[in-house]
């Protein structure tokens, strides 16, 4: 192993970081400078004024790109290392302020390297540490002292680069199950894949765990559902960045966007679909150069734009929609766009709401919802290369019935088009930016979606088992007992509060509301219990936990009863999970107050308890309101994604239907023509049969011995005059000729 080490130091500050490790280490500690040979059991420290990088195993310095607040050096780092290591590449986030290093570790990740951090609680500055864990391709997180011990398992591990697995007899079997988990417990079925990938990923995940045998791994996943989930991330490592390849998003707005939205009338929506967005970079990077194409053009100021941004990772579309980014981004966006399209928060840089507003976020699989369609841009980059050609085959077809005519498809740098020259052409092959061409696709050639949503169906909650068991046992039927006599009132619910079972007398807590009948508790509480009891069930059903109101006042036939009330999830046995108990506890009568003498003194009494029960109340209200707003902006999201997929779906299915009224139609014309050629073929064969008789009558009537022969010298007919002549019967026929030797395929025999 080599290592280099990347200090935070300013450009001004003269680094003495060479001296101090060598006082503890006995490997060379050396200073990076220009074509120094990058070797192994050597120690390399980064010049402060210089970004750094290796290539064909030597260091290369560059000057900065970016002023000295602003420069990422870490990260600038762990790209080329990438590029330049692949999988045999470590990289290692010790204490430091920022979140430089975030973005490089992604690039790690993504060609099979590792990446340690330090735990944030054994660190001095935890910024960095935490910043990188936030991403989710973290491998390990330890304290320092635990890292040299993962460093000699993982260089000792040999890396077998997919073949060994990819060949192996009992691989496929394996691999199948591991399919099957994922598809259990995500729903995302990744048996279309490229086999060579998702061996890759997999032989990473077995390397962090020092598995050598495959089927070995198969067992902990089966054994460790926490694994299966963190190998679903591990095939969907989205390494995207702001304005990822410049120079094709420069391409894309001085060339080809202005040329698109020209074409837009005033009021016009521009539509575009970001397939597989990841945690949305791409997408808002697309909604910036779009604002900034509209800017620039004063006939069509007034065009709207809609971008659709998909991913079938629900931790990534909900950060994509929080739209916060580390400060980092600064080396992808420009100080002039940073502000005026985003707000410094913190160490985040998140963008503004009238951005945001312009991009839906929704879960969608490329492979099995229905497309949003009347696009005008579709972006679908470095999600194809994972692809198998099976599944890009369907795909393409898809996108194409999924563009306006003329509208742009843009890939990433090592895709194409594969085999559908037809339905598209190049407009600038080194960025594959494609325009849809105008050839119509046969339906039969789309192999359309059917299912609509992403979201799971929910399982219904079990039926309660109403019917009253008898008590075969003692033990049981004491049990019984001990409830009615000891335990509080209590029934259970689900969360919209539909009652399942009732235990003890609750009458004086709940009583049935008047009009139809409904065993819901929310209707049946009585004055004074309403406000706690669902403040109560709400917080307990969020949060997963007992929730304990003290001294609630419940006004009843008797008077006004405190009472304790708890709220308990319910988690096993299996037939009562996800419901909730609330327990009706009565508490001992406060003693009562000396009567005051004064009728003002009682007066404000009672207008402070009423204005304090109106403050708590208005008080869960606003925090209920609050709760309702957000929920309501990302149902809003949801349903907008919902209605395009179902549009789309009866576009589809419009298109279909005048595909078989066009169908039916030439049915009926090759019907009819089959019934014209049937005709024909009929009075063919009368004149035949007739031309036969007719023959038949000519040669019987010269009353001339005849035989006929086909080429082979077999008799293939005679006249009656011929058996005179040869011994002959009508089953002859077909048997050699009596007169003739038999001949080879290739001779013409002479006809008697």
């Amino acid at each position: 192993m080599a290592f280099v080490v990347i200090p935070h130091l300013a450009p001004e500050f003269k680094s003495n970081m060479v001296e101090i490790l060598q006082r503890h280490t006995v490997l060379p500690v050396k200073e990076v400078q220009q074509n120094l040979p990058l070797e192994a059991n050597q120690v390399y420290v980064v010049p402060p004024q210089q970004e750094t990088g290796v290539e064909n195993g030597v260091f290369r310095l560059h000057p900065p790109f970016l002023p000295s607040g602003q420069r990422m050096p870490i990260d600038f780092f762990f790209q080329s290392l990438a590029k330049e290591m692949r999988e045999r590449a470590v990289a290692i986030i010790f204490s430091g302020v920022g979140t430089d290093g975030t973005l490089g570790l992604k690039t790690i990740v993504e060609q099979y390297g590792m990446v340690v951090v330090q735990d944030p609680e054994t660190a001095l500055f935890h910024n960095m540490p935490r910043s990188a864990i936030k991403t989710d391709f973290v491998d390990y997180v330890l304290a320092p002292e635990e890292m040299p011990a993962k460093l000699v398992n993982f260089s000792n591990l040999p890396h077998q680069k997919g073949r060994p697995l990819l060949d192996s007899k009992k691989s496929e079997q394996s691999l199948q199950k591991i399919f099957y988990l994922i598809r259990s417990q995500t729903g995302h079925d990744f048996s279309k894949y490229k086999r060579n990938t998702i061996f890759r990923r997999i032989e990473r995940r077995m390397n962090l765990h020092q598995t050598k045998q495959f089927a070995q791994y198969v067992r902990f996943l089966q054994d460790n559902p926490a694994e299966v989930e963190l190998l679903f991330k591990e095939f969907l490592i989205g390494v995207t960045r702001f304005f990822r390849d410049e120079d094709a998003f420069e391409l894309l707005k001085s060339k080809y966007l202005p040329r698109l939205l020209q074409e837009k009338k005033e009021g016009d929506t521009v539509r575009v679909w970001v397939a597989g967005c990841s945690t949305g970079e791409e997408a808002y990077s697309l909604a910036i150069l779009l604002q900034e194409c509209i800017e620039q053009h004063p006939a069509i100021q007034n065009l709207k734009i809609q971008i659709f941004a998909s991913d079938i990772d629900p931790a990534a579309i909900e950060r994509a929609r929080n739209g916060s980014f580390p400060e980092n981004i600064a080396a992808d966006v420009s100080q002039e766009r940073l502000k005026r399209y985003f707000v410094k928060i913190d160490s985040q840089y998140q963008i503004r709401k009238e951005l945001r507003e312009k991009v839906v976020f929704a879960l969608h699989n490329v492979n099995r919802d229905a497309p949003f369609t009347k696009l005008d841009l579709l972006t679908c980059r470095n999600l194809l290369i994972y692809l198998s050609p099976e599944l890009q085959r369907k795909v393409f077809p898809v996108f194409h019935y999924s563009l306006n005519p003329g509208g742009i498809l843009m890939l990433g740098s090592s895709e194409t088009i594969g085999g559908h020259p037809d339905l598209f052409q190049a407009l600038d092959v080194k960025w594959k930016i494609y325009q849809r061409s105008e050839s119509t696709v046969p339906m039969s050639r789309i192999d359309f979606p059917f299912s609509f949503s992403t979201t799971e169906p929910v399982k219904p909650l079990p039926e309660p088992d109403l019917q009253v068991k008898r008590e075969s046992t003692m033990s049981t039927a004491v049990h019984r007992i001990m409830l009615d006599q000891f335990a509080p009132p209590s029934v259970i619910i689900n969360a919209k509060g539909d009652i399942f079972y009732i235990h003890g007398r609750t009458g004086r807590y709940l009583e049935p509301a008047p009009g139809q009948a409904k065993l819901n508790i929310f209707d049946m509480a009585r004055e004074g219990l309403n406000y706690e009891l669902n403040s109560a069930i709400h917080k307990a059903n969020l949060l997963r936990e007992v929730v304990m109101v003290e001294n609630v006042q419940v006004r009843n036939e008797v008077g006004t009863q405190h009472i304790k009330l708890t709220v308990k999830p319910l988690m096993e046995p299996e037939i009562v999970k996800n419901f909730l108990m609330v327990v009706f506890e009565e508490l001992p009568a406060a003693k009562k107050k000396p009567r005051r003498s004064k009728v003002t003194g009682e007066t404000n009494t009672q207008k402070d308890d009423i204005i304090a029960q109106l403050e708590m109340e208005l008080q869960f209200t606003k925090q209920r309101l609050q709760t309702t707003v957000e929920e309501m902006h990302s149902s809003l999201e949801e349903l907008k994604s919902t209605n395009e997929e179902l549009q789309s779906a009866n576009e589809e299915l419009q298109s279909t239907n005048e595909e078989s009224m066009t169908n039916k139609e030439e049915l009926q014309s090759l019907n009819e023509e089959l019934m014209t050629i049937n005709l024909q073929y009929q009075a063919k064969t009368e004149e035949l049969i007739n031309s036969n008789n007719d023959m038949k009558n000519l040669l019987d009537s010269t009353e001339l011995a005849t035989i006929f022969l086909d080429q082979h010298n077999n008799i293939k007919n005679f006249t009656p005059q011929a058996t005179q002549i040869f011994n002959l019967i009508r089953s002859d026929v077909g048997a050699p000729s009596p007169i003739l030797p038999p001949t080879s395929s290739t001779r013409t025999s002479p006809k008697t």
